[in-house]
């Protein structure tokens, strides 16, 4: 190391939570004072394949994948295919009593941990993509406005910047997709829409590892989440405004995210010490904690609120619904609902992991509650009055009705319409719009 006092002159990052990375990366000044660009971006090349948007998704759908497949994952069998199917079928045809929702169902499909991963890419891009971009625009604010370095030469450094943190990125999201593979059991169990609309999918190699210590059948098991799973592809295909809903409240709240830079210069410093930007497998060092320290606004805050009351609602909604289906025909179904009303509640540590990374949690705190609102609903008022509620998001419990939830609409109305509004209403809800409701221009 130079003790050269001109050295810190052309770090461009200097006083900046970059100045260490800036070092380590090797970046001494070249030719006529100015930072040796050509080496530095040498040094990184094998980091910095191309790809679009703020992350790099092939490394971390790659790394997930090899996670996946530390242990053992093996594809299903035809004979697993057909034991999804066929619980599948049975779900829906006992949800039918339960619901006046039809079915959502529109294939079903036995997953590997790493076919999990390919089935939901595409939402989890809609839900990290804001966050990573949000991330990447904070860190790009950062930078030292230094006129010396500006031009085609700031914006090339600029660009080269925000590409490694979308490789940090990569690493630290692929890490934590491959730990939700080792654990998720159905492609909505957390509470999400991840897989294609009407798809079913169960994970069998993940069901059986559920199911060890319960002192309940496999079969009974795998029964008991194709119909959280059916139930939740109800829900969804027939709440048309629900999936915008849940996403968008990840979307507001990667809207205006700020990073802490005081905290981010430790954090980088400590996650690139000693770190071999030529080796790949040294890049594994990113996955073990959060690189940022995420400071959260108010709106944000009123956003992530939303998001965990919502996946309450929409997992305490199956939780009753499942209940009734199975209240005179599974004996074991109290113990699975507990099982997973525990595991749902507190999150594995895949999901605290996902959260670690991310700064999302995607289990549902209020289950419990939510669960006994729609179960008190329904004995007051009838099924119909407790889907109908779906109607609009505006008619969607709150926090406040979480904390009373047997006083729910007590004494109102079944959902404070007039019978013909509640009627046309639930009408279309459960079958569509009509044409009479769009008559032609």
């Amino acid at each position: 190391m130079t003790n050269d006092p001109d050295e810190g002159q052309n770090n461009p990052f200097k006083g900046t939570p970059f100045e260490q990375f800036f070092g380590m990366l090797g970046g001494s000044p070249g030719a006529g004072g100015a930072p040796d660009l050509g080496a530095l971006f040498g040094q990184i090349q094998a980091m910095m394949q191309p790809y679009d948007g703020p992350l790099n998704w092939d490394l971390a759908l790659d790394l997930a994948r090899k996670q996946a497949a530390a242990t053992t994952d093996p594809s299903p069998t035809q004979r697993q295919q057909d034991q999804v199917a066929d619980a599948v079928r049975l779900a829906d045809h006992w949800l039918d009593e339960a619901t006046d929702f039809p079915s959502g169902v529109t294939s079903t499909a036995a997953w590997s941990r790493a076919e999990w991963i390919v089935g939901t890419t595409d939402v989890w891009k809609g839900l990290v993509e804001p966050i990573a971009a949000s991330s990447v625009n904070s860190l790009a604010s950062a930078l030292p406005q230094d006129p010396a370095m500006g031009g085609a030469m700031g914006g090339q450094l600029l660009g080269m910047l925000q590409r490694a943190i979308g490789v940090m990125l990569a690493n630290q999201i692929g890490s934590g997709l491959g730990a939700l593979a080792g654990e998720v059991l159905t492609a909505s169990d957390i509470g999400l829409p991840l897989g294609a609309p009407g798809k079913a999918a169960l994970v069998p190699v993940n069901v059986a590892t559920f199911a060890e210590g319960l002192d309940v059948s496999e079969d009974d098991v795998l029964l008991y989440l194709a119909l959280r799973e059916a139930a939740h592809q109800r829900l969804f295909a027939h709440v048309p405004w629900l999936r915008d809903h849940l996403i968008g409240a990840v979307t507001d709240y990667a809207r205006g995210l700020e990073v802490n830079t005081a905290n981010l210069q430790s954090s980088i410093e400590e996650q690139l010490r000693g770190l071999d930007l030529t080796n790949p497998e040294s890049l594994q060092k990113l996955t073990e904690g959060g690189l940022f320290d995420l400071q959260q606004s108010p709106e944000q805050e009123a956003a992530l609120q939303r998001l965990e009351v919502t996946l309450a609602l929409v997992e305490g909604w199956v939780d009753e619904v499942v209940g009734q289906a199975t209240a005179e025909r599974m004996p074991t179904a109290d113990k699975l609902q507990e099982a997973v009303r525990r595991r749902r509640a507190s999150g594995g540590p895949a999901e605290q992991t996902f959260a670690s990374l991310v700064g999302l949690e995607l289990r549902p705190r209020r289950l419990r509650d939510a669960s006994t609102l729609w179960g008190s609903l329904r004995t007051r008022q009838g099924a119909e009055a407790r889907d109908g509620v779906w109607m609009s998001p505006h008619l969607l419990p709150t926090p406040a009705d979480l904390d009373d939830p047997l006083g729910f609409r007590e004494g109102a109305s079944a959902v404070e319409l007039s019978d013909e509004e509640f009627d046309a209403g639930l009408r279309e809800l459960l079958d569509g719009p009509s044409d009479d409701d769009h008559p032609q221009e």
